[in-house]
């Protein structure tokens, strides 16, 4: 979402500068915290995202203004919310979207959908596509240029490292419904893996908005479930994936960037509460988590349902928006951005080319049934090499090898 002068001709932004590798050179950041002192665990499935910039929560808290601080959920209808984005100068939408494919979708939908894989697209849509059509029937509104840059993480190529985009050479993808077409298109071809970060997702947006010459922008993270925490993780302690996050959403504070992060399936989701409203230290509070599975689950009509979930999901919009106003963060580059770059779409067989979904000109946003539907699973097209995967590694972690001769890939990896 931008302001009235906002769009430039067209979102396609130079990534040929950028590094795939992370980058946590960011400056001065993170800020500081009075909050207790957190040391980055030492364990044996400790992935190499461990080795980022130690947040020292124990120096003095830099002065912000309180009214950023926490923004409340201030509307009780979507009428209002959407007035309000009107009124804030907000004409047009800037979304990116990013998707989790890590291998916990095989069994989070075990109460909430009906035991089956979260990204199962045999019948209907998934949790994942309910949540994308109905964000986009409150965002449609504001879309201008209609392009949607769309990543995944967690899968057997990007782990808690990298993204994959959509689309070869990072196009955007046009609208919500070709969103919902690539995904389908997509997901057969996928090996979900692991663990769970949302590092990297936030900062691909950063350098999103920064070479975007900060336009404000609104990153849309659906997810099955919390950032990794290793059961070797000490009380008081952070997983490499938890430092990381946080990280990364403190730093994001410093952009015109609304970060939103849906929950899909059965959670658990304590800690993205705890994110949600505990996070320290950052120019402005960016970060919004929706329980999905929650509001879908409540016994209304499905409309109301729909509007409930738009509702809890930009209801801060307005406020933040308002906030990269004040502070003066709209509009600016920040000079120290992450500069990801993407990795392609992981390859598809002969098989999963074969998955399609209704016309283009279809609406987006009714049932869809696939012509196809001869997977065992909703993610994999290859059972052998898939299970292949699985055997060789550790089953906690999701990412180190297992040491085979003790047949316990946790307190034992290569």
């Amino acid at each position: 979402m931008g302001g009235k002068s906002s769009k430039g001709s067209g979102r396609r932004y130079d990534f040929g500068a950028s590094s795939s590798s992370r980058d946590n050179s960011y400056g001065g950041y993170p800020p500081q915290s009075p909050y207790t002192s957190y040391q980055t665990p030492q364990h044996p499935c400790a992935s190499a995202s461990a080795s980022a910039p130690f947040y020292d929560y124990a120096q003095p808290k830099r002065k912000l203004d309180k009214k950023y601080s926490r923004i409340a959920d201030n509307y009780r209808s979507l009428d209002e919310v959407t007035a309000a984005l009107a009124n804030a100068g907000l004409e047009s939408s800037n979304l990116i979207v990013g998707i989790d494919f890590t291998k916990s979708n095989e069994w989070t939908g075990k109460r909430s959908f009906n035991r089956k894989s979260l990204h199962d697209i045999r019948s209907g849509q998934n949790p994942y596509e309910q949540a994308i059509s109905i964000i986009g029937k409150t965002l449609s509104a504001f879309d201008e240029d209609n392009l949607i840059p769309c990543f995944g993480f967690g899968d057997a190529s990007t782990h808690d490292q990298d993204v994959f985009s959509f689309f070869s050479e990072e196009r955007f993808c046009n609208g919500f419904e070709e969103v919902l077409t690539r995904y389908r298109q997509i997901i057969p071809s996928l090996k979900l893996a692991g663990p769970t970060s949302f590092a990297p997702i936030i900062e691909m947006a950063m350098t999103i908005v920064e070479q975007s010459g900060g336009q404000y922008h609104v990153l849309l993270i659906i997810a099955d479930g919390q950032v990794t925490r290793s059961v070797d993780t000490q009380h008081g302690n952070l997983s490499p994936q938890e430092l990381n996050t946080i990280n990364a959403i403190v730093k994001a504070s410093e952009y015109p960037l609304s970060i939103v992060l849906v929950g899909v399936g059965d959670g658990p989701w304590e800690m993205m509460r705890e994110f949600d409203d505990n996070i320290p230290s950052r120019v402005f509070d960016n970060f919004q988590f929706v329980n999905f599975t929650e509001i879908m689950r409540r016994n209304v009509d499905p409309a109301r349902k729909e509007t409930d979930f738009s509702l809890s999901a930009l209801m801060e919009i307005p406020s933040q928006y308002k906030a990269t106003l004040e502070l003066g963060i709209l509009g600016s580059r920040r000079g120290h951005s992450p500069d990801r770059v993407a990795l392609p779409p992981p390859l598809y067989s002969r098989t999963s080319s074969s998955i399609s979904t209704k016309s283009t000109r279809s609406n987006s946003f009714q049932q869809r049934t696939p012509t196809h539907t001869s997977y065992d699973s909703g993610v994999h097209t290859e059972t052998s090499s898939s299970s292949l995967y699985d055997n060789k590694v550790c089953p906690i972690c999701l990412t180190n090898a297992k040491d085979m001769a003790f047949g316990c890939g946790h307190q034992v990896t290569n």
